[in-house]
């Protein structure tokens, strides 16, 4: 037990450890700060209230991390086609489920509600570090490159249906870190990109410019307005009655609110905030109560923390993003070295979309800020990947 224990202390990460506890304690207390002013305070149902799910959550989660670093990667990629499957089968069954505010992403098991996509990502990363660990020669065949992106695709379209846009494009940027640091060819990567940026851009101009000029690609049509409101694009159809523009202009208000009043929160924080519970934005409702503990807990962050609040979340992601690069360079083998690329991208794809939405950098999708934003599966999945990233640290010198 001695032997184990010492083991572990020089292995372990300590400043990423460090750094991962920062930012968790930072999003229980901002999650507190954003519901303090409805009723958090109230001590009937005090296990209900969302910073103490939240607490819960990441304990359980830290729990989990640690489970997952007592098991060489190596063995928990055997096994990956077997959590991949459960994870696809899981997006399959919440397809069966009552929608939630209009989406089918949560597994609802008495009391408690959990969201297959995040999960399945970490299980995706762990299918595609054993898939692409084979040796190079075989990388090169075409059919193993079709083959990892039906890796891809398959829980990439089970949760776009759900809906939830936002989460199956990270799957994207993270398939590409990890099939290029293994070593498929680059020239079916850059054909891949350019696919893909011309399909993007088509569905850019189809709801912009041409509706239905794609009948197969259709967005929801919140999500059409939300990118409206990200290129300042009218709502109004050419050659609108007035009637029909101010029906327009009611929408464009309606589905910028947000963004707007996220923005004035960033905006109004100064160098060193109002303080904490403190925000004006939050306590007078101006920033929604049901966005203001996840999609925009940032917000909450840099009216109540300032200048000096932001850059502290930002040099914690930092450390974070740095350490995970550091621990994927000094793996000793090409799994080690893309199970943790593909962490680490996952991680920074999160950071930047939701900070970029926050400041009105990328349009609004929805994606929680790593173990700020309110929410359990979130959580539980991010502090599972950060055990898989120590996991590496720990069994490198095996290999």
């Amino acid at each position: 037990m001695h032997a184990r224990s010492k083991h572990w202390t020089h292995r372990i990460d300590w400043v990423l450890l460090l750094a991962l506890i920062g930012l968790a304690s930072i999003g229980v207390a901002f999650i507190y700060s954003a519901a303090s002013v409805h009723g958090i305070t109230d001590p009937e149902h005090w296990f209900q209230h969302r910073f103490v799910r939240q607490i819960f959550a990441c304990v359980l989660g830290f729990g989990f991390a640690v489970g997952v670093c007592f098991v060489d990667y190596h063995l928990i990629a055997r096994w990956s086609m077997l959590f991949y499957w459960g994870a696809i089968i899981a997006l399959l069954v919440v397809l069966f489920f009552d929608p939630i505010h209009g989406a089918r992403r949560w597994l609802s098991l008495g009391p408690i509600r959990l969201q297959p996509s995040e999960f399945s990502k970490i299980a995706t990363i762990c299918a595609l570090g054993h898939f692409l660990s084979r040796p190079l020669d075989e990388l090169r065949l075409p059919s193993l490159f079709f083959q990892t992106l039906g890796l891809i695709g398959l829980p990439f379209c089970l949760i776009l249906i759900e809906p939830d846009l936002g989460s199956s494009l990270v799957l994207i940027p993270v398939g590409l870190v990890m099939m290029f640091i293994a070593g498929i060819p680059k020239i079916y990567l850059v054909r891949l990109v350019s696919g893909s940026l011309l399909v993007l851009s088509l569905v850019v101009v189809d709801t912009l410019f041409f509706p239905k000029l794609l009948p197969v690609v259709q967005l929801e049509e919140y999500q059409k307005n939300r990118l409206r409101v990200y290129f300042g694009m009218s709502f109004a159809p050419p050659n609108a009655t007035q009637a029909e523009k101010r029906k327009a202009d009611r929408e464009e208000r309606e589905f910028s609110y947000n963004v707007n009043q996220a923005l004035i929160s960033v905006g109004s924080g100064g160098m060193t905030g109002k303080g904490w519970c403190q925000g004006t934005q939050n306590a007078l409702g101006y920033l929604p109560k049901p966005v203001a503990h996840n999609d925009f807990i940032f917000s909450v962050i840099a009216e109540e923390w300032g200048f000096l609040g932001s850059m502290t979340v930002l040099l914690l992601n930092g450390v974070v993003i740095i350490q995970g690069l550091r621990i994927a360079s000094q793996a000793r083998d090409r799994m080690g070295k893309v199970i943790a690329t593909g962490v680490v991208m996952l991680w920074f794809s999160h950071v930047f979309i939701n900070i970029g939405m926050n400041i009105r950098l990328m349009p609004v999708t929805g994606l929680p800020l790593p173990l700020l934003s309110y929410g359990g599966s979130s959580a539980l999945s991010f502090m599972m990947a950060m055990g898989l990233l120590q996991n590496v640290k720990i069994y490198k010198r095996n290999y």
